[in-house]
């Protein structure tokens, strides 16, 4: 790098703003200019400029960009205040473990060690051995009661929050897809407390916050992070949760859904081809009143809620789901889902992938005028023993892209065949060479697409499965319990928003779009820091992480966005410079 190109082309997100600012306060650059220098949008400079002007004057002997640190580490307790609350709480016989519990929930964040410190110090002894009954008594009696979860009124403070903090960074994408306005506009329910926006996003948060059960409302009641996304103090405590869902019916689930879908239509998020597939997810209560499915992962079948996903390959985004499947209904769903999907009005669905298991070959012949269909069909013996009969001469060599980018020679035997119950010939592709022992038979109405990219197509539903596995792993979908009763189709429903929000994130992160939703909340979004609330604006503060300036470059587009959410209060993202 020439030393001329470290100023006029910063790649620091502070050193780009300083450059910026001095463009326009020494040069005399118009915002226009700095905005198609720097690459803000001019709204993004004007806050800039705004936000400068009122640091330098309301602190005038500090330095907005150059700080300058005193030598050593910083002093945890100056006022001697946190070294008297921990004093305190031991005297109440509370563990070293206990006492973090309870000021991690004050805000302030010290080590078990510097605890163990403090109290060895001031000379108390090991706690006697303690009975259960003891221990939750102590301890209960020392909680801190969670706050209220109330819609916030942005009256000026700092927010710290511990762990999820990242999520925020998903509110411009809620908002510029209006996925803001399709909740306002459902017909969800609210209340005079929690609005219908503030109840669907805190469902939201939690599915984004990588929450594992909804009966641990320890894990956020205190955070007020995740309350910030759904414009509330804090999120609703476990019970409300539970409750709500139980006013929610599948109509509204539907509509819901429906809304999505047109919103992924107008935005060309959806191509010509839809990959389904069924899951099962398992229900650990009372579950006399559910079907037995096989579950792939437990390798067994089990009492268990039936779900279909239909997933675009391309994007990934999930647009349909439905958990109120049974048994006696399971074929038709394939002809449910191009009714939903016909009812958008968008025409152009050209193909719909899935497994051999998810529909009959009567229902494919009904499928047959409408769409291309691609789907596997099932192997019996004699099947097997007439491709192993095959000369070799029958078998062509083919050359198919692998993810990869290596790609993989297969041998494949292009054929019409007549399937009894579809009613007429169809075209099947036999498979050898993908890493299987019996050749894998793909069956097609489609005559005229090549070999090559049928396979492809079909290759990519294997993709659907992994995103499936991703629904149930990072979403959860497979921790329902009885303690805390969600309503199952509304969850799915939930899961399937919050993971077309991460996919919305995903395609601007440049070099991770294929990152699954565990690791992309694990690199990007499970980050803690501040929020400063200031009339107008808010100002959300990430600690540093080694992959935050790969957030902080896909939010430069967002920087001095109006958040409807937050009464069209403008909203930056930057590096907490005290981290």
């Amino acid at each position: 790098m020439k030393p001329k190109t470290y100023f006029t082309r910063p790649r620091h997100v502070l050193h780009k703003q300083y450059e910026a600012l001095r463009s326009f306060f020494v040069e005399g650059m118009r915002a226009e200019e700095v905005a198609s220098t720097f690459g803000y949008t001019p709204s993004a400079v004007y806050s800039l400029v705004r936000d400068f002007r009122e640091d330098i004057s309301d602190r005038p002997f500090s330095d907005p960009f150059f700080i300058t640190r005193k030598a050593g580490r910083k002093p945890v307790d100056e006022t001697g205040a946190l070294h008297r609350r921990i004093t305190s709480l031991r005297k109440k016989y509370l563990s070293v473990p206990d006492i973090k519990a309870i000021l991690d929930a004050q805000d302030d964040h010290v080590s078990e060690r510097y605890i163990y410190d403090v109290i060895t110090k001031d000379g108390f002894a090991r706690l006697p051995r303690r009975t259960r009954a003891i221990k939750t008594h102590t301890v209960s009696a020392a909680t801190v009661k969670a706050p209220e979860a109330v819609t916030l009124d942005f009256t000026p403070e700092t927010i710290s929050s511990t762990n999820s903090l990242g999520i925020l960074c998903l509110l411009p994408y809620i908002q510029i897809y209006g996925i803001d306005r399709l909740i306002e506009s459902s017909t969800y329910p609210e209340s005079t407390v929690i609005s219908r926006l503030s109840s669907i996003m805190s469902f939201v948060a939690l599915k984004l916050s990588n929450v594992k059960r909804y009966t641990q409302d320890d894990a956020w009641c205190m955070d007020r992070g995740p309350g910030l996304m759904a414009k509330l103090s804090v999120l609703p405590k476990a019970a409300w949760f539970s409750s709500y869902s139980h006013r929610v019916t599948r109509t509204m689930n539907r509509t819901f859904l429906s809304g999505l879908h047109n919103i992924w239509c107008k935005h060309g998020f959806l191509g010509d081809t839809a990959n389904l597939d069924f899951t099962t997810i398992p229900y650990w209560g009372d579950a006399s009143h559910l079907e037995n499915n096989w579950s792939g992962t437990r390798h067994t079948a089990m009492a268990s809620m039936l779900t279909v996903l239909a997933q675009e390959p391309e994007s990934g985004i999930i647009t349909y789901g439905d958990s109120n499947i049974r048994h006696n209904n399971k074929s038709d769903v394939v002809l449910e889902f191009l009714d939903f999907y016909r009812a958008s009005g968008k025409q152009d669905l050209t193909y719909l992938v899935f497994d051999s298991k998810f529909t009959t070959y009567e229902n494919l012949a009904r499928l047959d005028p409408e769409v291309k269909f691609l789907t596997i069909r099932r192997r019996g013996k004699k099947i097997v023993e007439r491709l192993d009969a095959l000369p070799s001469s029958a078998w062509k060599k083919v050359r198919v892209p692998a993810a990869d980018g290596k790609g993989r020679t297969l041998r494949i035997n292009d054929s019409q065949i007549f399937l009894r119950d579809y009613g007429k010939e169809v075209r099947q592709i036999a498979i050898r060479g993908h890493g299987r022992i019996k050749p894998a038979l793909i069956i097609t109405n489609d005559v005229d697409r090549a070999v090559e990219d049928i396979i492809r197509t079909y290759a990519r539903r294997w993709l659907i499965e992994k995103d499936i596995s991703e629904q149930i792993e990072f979403f959860h979908l497979n921790r329902l319990s009885s303690s805390v009763v969600i309503k199952v189709d509304f969850d799915l429903t939930i899961s399937i928003l919050a993971h077309n929000i991460l996919r919305l994130f995903a395609l601007d992160l440049t070099g991770y779009e294929h990152l699954s939703a565990q690791t992309l909340y694990n690199k990007f979004l499970a980050n803690s820091g501040m929020v400063e609330i200031s009339p107008g604006h808010v100002a959300v503060k990430l600690n540093k992480k080694r992959t935050l300036p790969v957030v902080l470059t896909a939010m430069e587009q967002f920087q001095g966005m109006k958040i409807r959410l937050w009464g069209n209060r403008t909203v930056t993202f930057a590096g907490d410079t005290r981290s």
